[in-house]
C-alpha cells in the first residue's frame, strides 16, 4: 500500500494543516498529498470499520475502498473539518456495505452448526438487519421528492447543489425536502422500532 507512510504528527494547527492538504489535493489531484492526509486517520477509519464488520480482513478491505472513494469525493465536496467528514464517509460506507450484504446474504453451514457457541450471538446481527429493514420501509413512506433528496444527500453523500442538479429541484426546495424527510424518517423509525 503505497499511500501508507509514516508522517510526523504535529497536533498544533493539525486541523488547519488538514484543510491545507485538502485544498492542495483539490487543486492538484496529487495522490501523495491525499495519502499523507489519509494516513493520519487510517487507524480511526479501520477502528470504525472493525466496529461495524467485526472482521479484520473486511475492515482492511474497507479502508482501501474508502481511500478509493476519497480520491473522487474529496475533489467535489466542500470540507470544513476533514476528520469529521471522513468519519461520516466511513460510517456511511460501512452501513451501505452491511445493507448490501443483508440483501444478498451468504451462509456457510458447518457440520456442528447447531452446537456452535457463536450461533447464540447472531441476535446482534439480526438487530442491525432489523434496523436496516425498518429504515428501508420508512424511506418508502416519504414523498418521492423527500426520498430522492434524502437518499442522494445522506446515502450517496451528494451536496445540496448536486442534489438540485440531479433532481432538477430548486435549491431551497432541496434543503426543505432533506430537512422534512429526515424528520419524517426519524419519526417513522422510532415508531416502528417500538421506542
Amino acid at each position: 500500500m503505497r499511500f501508507i507512510k509514516n508522517t510526523s504528527r504535529n497536533k498544533e494547527g493539525h486541523e488547519q494543516d488538514d484543510l491545507s492538504l485538502v485544498a492542495a489535493y483539490q487543486q492538484s489531484g496529487d495522490l501523495e498529498v491525499l495519502g499523507e492526509l489519509y494516513n493520519r486517520y487510517m487507524h480511526l477509519v479501520y477502528g470504525v470499520c472493525f466496529g461495524y464488520f467485526k472482521d479484520e480482513e473486511q475492515s482492511k478491505d474497507a479502508v482501501m475502498q474508502i481511500f478509493e472513494e476519497l480520491v473522487k469525493k474529496l475533489r467535489v465536496h466542500q470540507v470544513q473539518n476533514f476528520k469529521s467528514w471522513l468519519h461520516v464517509l466511513t460510517r456511511n460506507h460501512c452501513l451501505m456495505a452491511l445493507r448490501k450484504s443483508t440483501k444478498n446474504p451468504t451462509v456457510a453451514l458447518e457440520e456442528n452448526f447447531v452446537e456452535n457457541d457463536d450461533f447464540v450471538h447472531l441476535d446482534i446481527d439480526d438487530t442491525k438487519e432489523t434496523q436496516l429493514t425498518i429504515m428501508e420501509k420508512c424511506m418508502e413512506t416519504l414523498s418521492e421528492e423527500q426520498r430522492k433528496s434524502v437518499d442522494l444527500f445522506y446515502l450517496q453523500e451528494k451536496c445540496y447543489k448536486e442534489v438540485a442538479d440531479i433532481t432538477g429541484y430548486d435549491m431551497l426546495k432541496v434543503k426543505s425536502y432533506i430537512q422534512n424527510g429526515k424528520r419524517n424518517l426519524k419519526i417513522c423509525i422510532e415508531k416502528n422500532s417500538g421506542q
